[in-house]
């Protein structure tokens, strides 16, 4: 008799956040026909899943667009997973009543220096002093008084206001007044050394798992709940509904124009070392 051939191991890592968890319900919960693939999954933050890339260490990679630009020699795009806000994004927000053109007066808690909302706000201005402090925390660091103001990334963006603090700028409107696209955050990154073969495989299964959640929202949500760090579940709702939308199943033009566009930016801006061309697994 002949023995069943060994399944494929693809490793995948992504971030343990509520957006992320409903992507990856369908794979992570064995609720899809994988062929020969078996997904292995990792949860890190996505400052450890940032630097885990330029050593190359996982098959599949949840990434900041910035970091993008340091390991694009050795991952590709996949074209769907994506996190791209549609005229809002991270908020910088502080104690006091500030104004945009304060920024170059704060000192600003960043969540990490590869993340696109720090590239974003350096894009918009690099004359501040900055901290780097871990995402969840920085709400913390502004009420304690460790920065003037706070980079929001993730759900602090929804309830800032509860906490007493208040809006200095918005990066995902001030870019589209910018270039009328869509803020892109972090994607889904596959390493090219798989071959083409096998990454077309991967990133079929990996859109059928992102439309599964779409389609069974719900369960996919009650999933999700578990790495939604006492969130609310209406608030897990509402932030699973920004970052996991019709951009994440597929970027359109338009988002794939909004990566270029950033990177490019970078680049000009003197921010990224070198020019990025971005190329997506088609």
């Amino acid at each position: 008799m002949n023995a069943k051939p060994e399944k494929k191991t693809i490793t995948v890592a992504h971030s343990p956040d509520s957006d992320d968890a409903f992507m990856f319900y369908g794979l992570a919960t064995n609720k899809l026909e994988t062929g020969g693939l078996k997904f292995e999954h990792t949860l890190k933050d996505i400052q450890s899943l940032n630097e885990d890339a330029k050593n190359g260490v996982f098959d599949v990679t949840a990434i900041s667009f910035h970091a993008y630009a340091y390991v694009s020699d050795k991952y590709a795009l996949l074209p769907h997973g994506a996190s791209i806000g549609d005229k809002y994004g991270p908020i910088l927000v502080a104690k006091e009543h500030h104004k945009a053109d304060d920024i170059p007066n704060l000192k600003i808690a960043v969540p990490g220096e590869l993340t696109s909302a720090f590239l974003a706000l350096r894009i918009y201005n690099q004359e501040f002093e900055y901290t780097v402090v871990p995402f969840d925390k920085i709400i913390d660091a502004v009420q304690k008084g460790k920065a003037d103001a706070g980079l929001l990334i993730h759900e602090g963006q929804l309830f800032y206001k509860q906490m007493g603090l208040n809006k200095v700028l918005d990066l995902g409107e001030w870019w589209f007044k910018e270039t009328g696209l869509p803020l892109p955050m972090g994607g889904n990154a596959i390493r090219r050394d798989l071959g083409g073969d096998l990454m077309r495989k991967v990133s079929g299964h990996l859109h059928k798992s992102i439309k599964y959640s779409l389609d069974n929202r719900e369960d996919a949500l009650a999933y999700a709940m578990q790495f939604a760090r006492d969130m609310p579940p209406e608030l897990a709702d509402r932030f699973v509904a920004m970052w996991v939308n019709e951009l994440t199943l597929d970027y359109t033009d338009r988002g794939r124009e909004a990566v270029q566009l950033l990177l490019k930016k970078g680049y000009e801006r003197g921010i990224i070392p070198n020019q990025v061309e971005v190329d997506f697994v088609e």
